[in-house]
C-alpha cells in the first residue's frame, strides 16, 4: 500500500530542488550573458567570444526547456493523480453496488471492506471491537453471499471487475 503523503512530499521536494537547480543555472547563464555581451561590445569579436556567446545561448535555451518539461512534468504528475483519484472513487462505487447486490448487512460490509484492504481476521475483530469468533462467522455469511469459496475468491471477485478484459486468464492463451 502506498503512502500518498509521503509521496506528495517527496514529489514535492523533487519539484523544489528542480527549480532551486533551475534557478543556480538562470544565475549562471546572467553572469555567461553579461560577460558574452560585454567581450562582443567591447573588443572586437574573436572566437573565444563567439564561443562563450554560443555557451550563453546554449545556456539560456537550456534553462527555458528544462522549465518547459518540468511545467509538463508536473502537468502530467496532476493529471495521473486525479485519474487515480476517479479510480478509487470508481472502485468505491463499484464495491458499494456489489456489496448492495448481495445484500450484506452495515456489518458485514464493514468487515467485507476490511477484508477487501488486506486485514486479517483478528485485526478486524480489533478495529470492530468484536470477537474474532463473529466475525470469522461474518466472513462465512460474506462469501456464502458472494458466491465464493473464500477471502482470495472474495477479493479476486473485485480484481477481475477492476481489471475488465485487459487481462485473459492463462488457459486464455493457449
Amino acid at each position: 500500500m502506498t503512502n500518498r503523503p509521503e509521496a506528495r512530499r517527496q514529489g514535492r521536494s523533487q519539484t523544489i530542488a528542480l527549480a532551486a537547480f533551475m534557478l543556480m543555472q538562470a544565475v549562471a547563464a546572467v553572469f555567461f550573458v553579461a560577460d558574452a555581451t560585454r567581450d562582443l561590445f567591447e573588443k572586437p569579436p574573436g572566437a573565444h567570444s563567439i564561443i562563450e556567446a554560443l555557451i550563453a545561448v546554449t545556456l539560456v535555451a537550456g534553462i527555458f526547456l528544462a522549465g518547459w518539461q518540468l511545467r509538463l512534468t508536473l502537468e502530467r504528475m496532476y493529471a495521473q493523480e486525479k485519474a487515480l483519484d476517479t479510480a478509487r472513487g470508481d472502485f468505491i462505487r463499484i464495491i458499494d453496488t456489489q456489496f448492495d447486490d448481495w445484500g450484506l448487512t452495515p456489518a458485514e460490509r464493514e468487515v467485507g471492506l476490511l477484508a477487501l484492504k488486506g486485514l486479517d481476521i483478528s485485526e478486524i475483530a480489533r478495529l470492530r471491537g468484536a470477537a474474532q469468533g463473529t466475525v470469522r462467522a461474518q466472513m462465512t455469511r460474506i462469501y456464502a453471499k458472494a458466491g465464493v469459496s473464500g477471502r482470495a475468491q472474495f477479493a479476486a471477485w473485485f480484481v477481475e471487475d477492476l481489471l475488465g478484459d485487459g487481462i485473459g486468464r492463462p488457459d486464455d492463451a493457449a
